[in-house]
């Protein structure tokens, strides 16, 4: 690489066909080495690879199905993938790892969201989310590489995370049980809340937004359900972490905004 840094953006984009044309242009005004997608929506031959490559992403890690889900990686460095694990047990395409030229593992993942009652016993796509955090925990426990963990994990977990904390206690994505496992997650891997380091609790940092609000500026009832994870090697190699809300207006825009990372390597 010609810089000693390297920027990693992630964002879940809800149809990376329907939304290439703000995903352009987040790579042209941030320029990131690296973008993690979720939910692209859209199998590998029709993922729009070309319209990536021209804009200088030609190394490209995908793992779509149609309609539904899916993950990518493409970047302006070497990358080789490295794993893609089926965390839901239903084969989701959910996740996929790859391993930059310093050796760093970047595992891209898009958690569950969980549906719409918080009880894993009425409920079983919320009982699929928390078992989805287990299997997670599990590897984490395992992890002796440095790595990167980011995508869309579908759980704010602090009180400051969300617009509300008495409001959203009994709604999916910030209830005492969903924390407790992405608590125990963290904890398994020591993993460094990247976002939480450059902005600290209790300061605003949301990242996504309902689209059922007129006006999402207005009403501002976001949560923080997209994270930046690293090693805690790698973590301290972190020199910025940026949100970048103001996407979340561009035209026909996601209902979650993009994380820019950089790390100096």
């Amino acid at each position: 690489m010609v810089s000693s840094t390297l920027k990693i953006a992630s964002w879940n984009i809800n149809s990376v066909r329907f939304r290439m044309e703000i995903v352009a242009r987040l790579l042209r005004e941030e320029a990131p080495d690296i973008l993690c997608l979720q939910e692209t929506k859209a199998i590998d031959a029709v993922f729009p690879a070309q319209a990536f490559a021209e804009l200088g992403y030609t190394h490209q890690v995908l793992h779509g199905q149609p309609m539904h889900h899916g993950v990518a990686i493409v970047s302006k460095v070497p990358i080789v993938e490295d794993d893609r694990f089926d965390w839901q047990a239903n084969g989701e395409a959910r996740h996929v790892g790859v391993r930059l030229p310093n050796g760093v593992r970047l595992e891209n993942v898009y958690v569950p969201a969980g549906g719409d009652t918080p009880d894993r016993a009425v409920n079983p796509k919320f009982g699929q989310k928390l078992a989805f955090i287990e299997r997670m925990t599990r590897w984490s426990e395992g992890l002796r590489d440095p790595v990167i963990l980011t995508g869309d994990f579908n759980i704010a977990p602090l009180e400051c995370d969300v617009w509300s904390h008495k409001a959203l206690l009994d709604v999916v994505s910030h209830t005492p049980v969903e924390v407790d496992a992405l608590d125990s997650l963290q904890t398994a891997g020591a993993w460094t809340d990247l976002g939480r380091c450059f902005v600290p609790a209790p300061e605003r940092l949301f990242t996504w937004w309902s689209y059922r609000a007129k006006d999402w500026t207005a009403s501002d009832r976001g949560r923080r359900l997209d994270h930046m994870w690293a090693s805690r090697d790698v973590a301290a190699q972190a020199i910025s972490h940026r949100v970048l809300e103001p996407c979340r207006s561009w035209l026909k825009p996601s209902d979650h905004v993009p994380l820019v990372t950089e790390f100096a390597f």
